[in-house]
């Protein structure tokens, strides 16, 4: 299987149109995986990890989510909530006909796969946890402050038309650079691109951004107690935003969970350590499920 066997397509969901990314054999006796990414990124971040896994014989799923860099709005017809985002990821996942699915969240998709875990605890047969919202960091300092700002497209724009444009502050440790220890220009460039060009992409944001409630996921993260599905916590250690001692009491949650350290790596494990993260896909994948 060669890694660079891959298809970009879309499926209509009851919430809205959705891109994505798949890679990997089709008649992959494994069980599949699906990434999901947090805002303002799209699922371009997953494609090491998803090469390597592929290469291990591995088929991978990595949906576009209306977070900012997708290019197909769902407008206001959609459920943008967390919660409706993560019935959408259900859909995902039941319209591609996906069964016994490993489920890797990273940043706010980490969230978003809670949420989704909260609504059917037996939606996903494995899960992994990279860096991400749990509890009441729902985000962590210092994205509040950011949240805050791009609730509003008119100020989104601007941020985007104006200081974004420039590669030094992109990189910063108010940006990507917050997120990533190496970002490529180029990719945060073009990520940035429809919060630039689209009013309805910046419209799409603010109101998942609106409806972002910190109490709303402190309950949840405590309730996935009950999941019975393995759980592999994978946290990079350099992270300033989601610092281990988060990653460690969201491991605690589970009875059984596995944490494993990332040294040298921030927010983006599937970025800055790709291959960290596919041994541990693939660790998981052997682990026993629950049946019945």
């Amino acid at each position: 299987m060669a890694s660079s066997d891959s298809l970009s397509t879309t499926v209509a969901l009851r919430s809205g149109t959705v891109e994505y990314t798949v890679r990997g054999p089709q008649e992959s006796s494994q069980p599949p995986v699906v990434f999901i990414h947090g805002v303002g990124v799209d699922n371009r971040m997953w494609a090491d990890v998803a090469d390597l896994l592929a290469d291990a014989g591995y088929r991978s799923y990595a949906p576009t989510l209306p977070l900012g860099a997708h290019r197909i709005p769902w407008g206001g017809a959609g459920d943008r909530s967390p919660g409706g985002v993560a019935r959408a990821i259900r859909e995902f996942v039941a319209e591609l006909g996906l069964e016994q699915v490993t489920l890797v969240g990273c940043d706010t998709g980490g969230a978003l796969c809670q949420f989704a875990l909260d609504q059917d605890p037996t939606f996903a047969s494995r899960v992994v946890f990279t860096n991400c919202d749990c509890f009441d960091q729902f985000p962590p300092q210092p994205f509040p402050v950011v949240f805050t700002l791009l609730k509003y497209p008119w100020l989104t724009h601007a941020l985007m038309a104006g200081p974004m444009r420039i590669r030094a502050l992109r990189h910063s440790p108010l940006g990507v650079g917050l997120l990533v220890s190496d970002p490529d220009p180029e990719l945060t460039e073009s990520i940035f691109e429809p919060l630039r060009s689209d009013p309805a992409v910046r419209d799409d944001l603010a109101a998942f951004l609106r409806a972002v409630d910190p109490a709303e996921l402190a309950a949840i993260t405590p309730r996935l107690s009950t999941v019975p599905a393995p759980i592999s916590v994978v946290w990079g250690m350099s992270d300033r935003a989601f610092r281990p001692k988060l990653g460690r009491r969201l491991a605690a949650v589970f009875e059984q969970a596995t944490f494993t350290e990332v040294p040298d790596s921030r927010t983006f494990v599937a970025m800055d350590q790709p291959r960290a993260l596919a041994d541990a896909i693939v660790d998981i994948s052997r682990r026993p499920v629950q049946v019945g």
